[in-house]
């Protein structure tokens, strides 16, 4: 949640890609686990409230900013049941991580642990966790790009360097 904060901060736009690929693939790791667990049931048949939601349009809006130009990106909307194609966009999908994760912490934080679980555990299953692997892959490819596509003068000339020392 802070890496996304700082990232729509606009502080250091070089790294947006990078540090955002390296934090939703920790999220991502998290939530894996949480969901290879079997499934947390807190004692109570209700989500006790955490009070108002944020405001994460803000937070939208400056990544919008900041993921100019590649914000938007199509995909395979359920891979397993059809092959609908659907668009989506780097910063909506990054506040849904956000505002889930932000939901669990409030439980965590008010010392309902297991509330906390079952919320990141839930929401993972349900939202965040398929978001969360189509913006890490969407960032791998932007990042692949942006490393890997070179001009052919500027390929030939590196390979003509590597080759002749």
């Amino acid at each position: 949640m802070t890496t996304v904060t700082e990232v729509a901060a606009g502080t250091n736009p070089d790294a947006a890609i990078p540090l955002l690929l390296l934090a939703v693939s920790d999220v991502l790791a998290a939530g894996a686990r949480l969901g290879a667990m079997v499934d947390v049931v807190p004692p109570e048949r209700f989500e006790p409230d955490t009070g108002p939601d944020a405001d994460l349009d803000p937070l939208r809006a400056a990544l919008g900013n900041v993921l100019e130009g590649i914000d938007d990106y199509t995909e395979v909307d359920d891979p397993v049941l059809g092959a609908d194609v659907v668009t989506s966009s780097l910063s909506s999908d990054l506040v849904l991580m956000v505002g889930a994760l932000d939901q669990g912490w409030r439980h965590y934080e008010a010392g309902r642990v297991l509330e906390a679980l079952w919320w990141w555990q839930f929401s993972y299953l349900s939202n965040w966790g398929e978001r969360a692997s189509a913006v890490l892959r969407v960032l791998q490819t932007v990042l692949a790009h942006v490393r890997l596509d070179v001009d052919d003068e500027v390929a030939a000339d590196a390979e003509f360097q590597a080759l002749h020392p």
